[in-house]
C-alpha cells in the first residue's frame, strides 16, 4: 500500500512540474496574435486565382524599425507566384506594435473561391 501511495505521489509531482514547465507567456501569445491579424489584413485579395487550397510556411523577422522581413515562403505546391505575391506584400511593411526582432514562423493558408 505504501508503494502505491509513493508511486502516485511522484506521478502527481512529475505531472505538476511537467505543466508548469509548459505554462507559456501571454504576452508572447499577444504578440503573435498580433502578427497574425496584420499580415491576414495585407495578404487579402491576391492579384492571381488561387485554384487550389494550400498551405505556405513563411519565416520572418523583424527589423529594427519594425519592419517585416520576409526570409523563407514554403508552398505545398511550390508555386512560384505565390512566393512573390507573400514576399511583395510582406517586405519592409510596418507592424502597428514594437515587437521583438527575432524569427516567426507563420503558417498560412490560402483558400480558393470555388
Amino acid at each position: 500500500m505504501k508503494s502505491i501511495k509513493s508511486l502516485l505521489i511522484a506521478i502527481a509531482f512529475t505531472f505538476s512540474s511537467i505543466v508548469y514547465a509548459t505554462n507559456t507567456n501571454p504576452a508572447d501569445k499577444k504578440i503573435s496574435s498580433t502578427i497574425s491579424q496584420e499580415i491576414q489584413k495585407l495578404l487579402k485579395n491576391p492579384n492571381f486565382l488561387v485554384e487550389k487550397d494550400m498551405n505556405v510556411t513563411v519565416r520572418l523577422t523583424v527589423n529594427k524599425r519594425n519592419e517585416i522581413v520576409v526570409l523563407s515562403v514554403n508552398s505545398t505546391l511550390n508555386n512560384y507566384q505565390v512566393e512573390e505575391f507573400i514576399k511583395s506584400r510582406l517586405n519592409y511593411k510596418r507592424l502597428s506594435e514594437k515587437i521583438d526582432a527575432k524569427v516567426y514562423t507563420l503558417p498560412v493558408k490560402m483558400v480558393s473561391k470555388k
